[in-house]
């Protein structure tokens, strides 16, 4: 991705073409058809059936927009990898960097949007009414495209096809290790540190209100723990994509010189990153009921039954207000 030239500051060795070399081309083909493909679909499922009625979705579409986009790079990346040489010209080399880096940055602020706006639908869903509106959310989201683009570019024009491959032309080590850090604050821990905030304050929420409901109510409890389950997967899964790539980023900077084991594992990180953009549509159909329903109405039309079946992530007039913005948080 956008920080996968890091390590090719050490001299790089030659390629060897053999099993692993095939394997990873083979499943970097593979994330990239399943990322498009679910992303695809997350994004038809919205527009054709929610219409982006929420700011929940509005997210969501804008999650799987950057998710799908980031896609698009995949490929150049790979040949890359595969072929240890850049075959696209240097001005190419450039916009696939500034494109995969925007995308980059916008899905993991939308993520970190999205947690935040899922707490205060819980925690105070009157009071934010008139901010949580599909208008206001296209704003953030259109400020969020913009402000990753500026969070990028400096870095990115940076990235130079002049020696062979698409790498960035390094100043210094410590102009590296600026860099480094500031991608890591920025596209890693402090999105990290505001999911997870946001995400105990949601969990500590339910909890509360589960406590004072009803203990017959079992269609709250098992809301519940959908929620849960979501909250806990997308931290999880969003910490093993992404911190491993880091950690390999920062540990390349002490690397004398590069060896096959440390090349290869570098690249299979590199592969998982990407995978964080095709976990999404995933997460979804397996665990938000309403994402399983969409998708199951999309593949299999004959299978529609009415218009309810369309994502209701606002729905407050049905009385139960507590049930209504739990379905919210599990879309």
């Amino acid at each position: 991705n956008f920080y996968s030239s890091c390590c090719q500051k050490i001299k790089w060795i030659d390629w060897i073409m053999d099993g692993f070399s095939i394997t990873m081309a083979i499943l970097y083909l593979v994330v990239c058809i399943v990322g498009l493909a679910g992303n695809s679909l997350v994004i038809i499922a919205i527009l054709k059936l929610d219409k982006m009625s929420s700011s929940t979705t509005v997210y969501i579409f804008n999650l799987a927009l950057a998710d799908g986009l980031f896609m698009v790079g995949l490929p150049f990346i790979a040949s890359q990898n595969f072929q240890n040489q850049w075959m696209f010209g240097d001005m190419a080399c450039k916009v696939v960097m500034v494109l995969d880096g925007i995308n980059q940055f916008t899905s993991v602020f939308c993520l970190t949007v999205m947690s935040i706006d899922r707490v205060i639908a819980l925690v105070e869903p009157l009071r934010f009414a008139r901010w949580r509106t599909p208008r206001c959310a296209k704003i953030v989201s259109a400020f969020l495209w913009l402000f990753s683009l500026l969070t990028i570019l400096p870095m990115a024009l940076h990235f130079s096809a002049d020696h062979g491959l698409c790498i960035p032309d390094l100043i210094s080590d410590d102009w590296w290790l600026g860099v480094l850090s500031y991608t890591f604050v920025m596209g890693f821990a402090l999105p990290f540190m505001v999911m997870m905030a946001s995400y105990v304050a949601l969990l500590l929420t339910l909890r509360s209100q589960r406590l004072r409901a009803s203990a017959q109510n079992q269609e709250n409890h098992r809301l519940e723990r959908q929620v849960t389950k979501m909250v806990v997967a997308v931290v999880v899964v969003f910490g093993i994509c992404w911190l491993p790539f880091y950690t390999f980023n920062f540990c390349s900077l002490y690397q004398n010189g590069l060896v096959l084991t440390f090349t290869r594992a570098f690249e299979f990180v590199v592969l998982l990153s990407y995978s964080w953009s095709c976990a999404n549509p995933i997460l979804y159909a397996c665990l938000s009921d309403t994402f399983r329903r969409h998708f199951r109405t999309l593949l299999c039309p004959v299978a529609k039954t009415s218009p309810s079946l369309q994502c209701n992530t606002e729905c407050a007039d049905s009385g139960d207000l507590v049930q209504n913005r739990l379905l919210t948080l599990i879309n």
